[in-house]
């Protein structure tokens, strides 16, 4: 976030997403990339993103759940502040559109995630059934999901008492 700070020429909002939400909020030590969606796109933290890769060892990628399931407009007003770093302002991605992505890839670490979430009181169950109701008219704008596949991940993970 610093090395992000001392890049940025103009304000920015980065919404940081998975492993760097996981680490910042304290349930992993580390991460393997950061992953973030920056609002608006600043050319010059855009180019400064490779130094900045090599110099911290470190992936960065900017992917976001809004690139593979629908996530509700206003997602940008949702995010959770982390931290004003010089003209960058960090907040994690929407914590409801981040849970709905980890169940719908489906893998160990996102299925731990989605359980931390909802552990610490981040993501309710019930909001998060209605957030999926929200987005699923508009599956079929991502082919790669089944979303009668989907639906029932979705209800496994939010309607158990424990995941």
């Amino acid at each position: 976030m610093e090395a992000f700070g001392r890049a940025a020429r103009a304000d920015v909002r980065v919404h940081l997403v998975g492993g760097a939400t996981a680490v910042l909020m304290g349930w992993r030590g580390t991460t393997i990339d950061v992953d973030f969606v920056m609002c608006p796109e600043d050319d010059g933290l855009l180019r400064a993103i490779p130094a900045l890769k090599e110099e911290l060892h470190i992936n960065v990628e900017l992917a976001s759940p809004a690139d593979f399931i629908p996530v509700p407009p206003g997602w940008n007003d949702r995010g959770t502040f982390v931290a004003q770093v010089g003209k960058v302002a960090f907040f994690h991605f929407d914590l409801y559109g981040q849970a709905l992505a980890k169940v719908e890839r489906g893998h160990r670490q996102d299925i731990a995630d989605v359980r931390e979430l909802l552990a610490r009181g981040l993501v309710d169950r019930s909001r998060a059934l209605e957030y999926f109701g929200r987005i699923e008219p508009d599956l079929y704008r991502f082919p790669a999901i089944d979303p009668p596949t989907f639906r029932r991940a979705v209800e496994e993970a939010f309607r158990m008492a424990t995941l």
